[in-house]
């Protein structure tokens, strides 16, 4: 259960990054309280996730998956270049967030 509230808390922190996007454009209330409230809740499912998952391992994977996902939503929702470095780049966190799992 602890993998599936660390993928969750993943999910907690792509919103709130894309929402910081949306409040830089539109500057209002409702989405700077978009972007604490899905922070909280990506903070809270990582809590319950570090209960049986390393800090070290817990950490890096939540930033992976959030990272990889938010430059996902990044090209799809916001129009952002998928250039090959970038692309590159991608790889290079999941490769990263998936092997210190492999070794851990």
């Amino acid at each position: 259960m602890a993998w599936i509230y660390l993928i969750v808390a993943s999910f907690g922190e792509i919103v709130a990054v894309a929402s910081i996007n949306i409040y830089l454009q539109k500057r209002n209330l409702k989405w700077l309280l978009a972007v604490a409230v899905s922070f909280a809740f990506g903070f809270f499912f990582l809590a319950l996730a570090m209960k049986d998952i390393a800090l070290g391992t817990a950490y890096a994977i939540w930033t992976g998956l959030g990272a990889t996902g938010t430059v996902i939503v990044g090209i799809i929702f916001f129009k952002e270049p998928a250039s090959l470095l970038r692309m590159l780049f991608l790889i290079c966190i999941i490769t990263g967030a998936v092997g210190l799992k492999v070794i851990g």
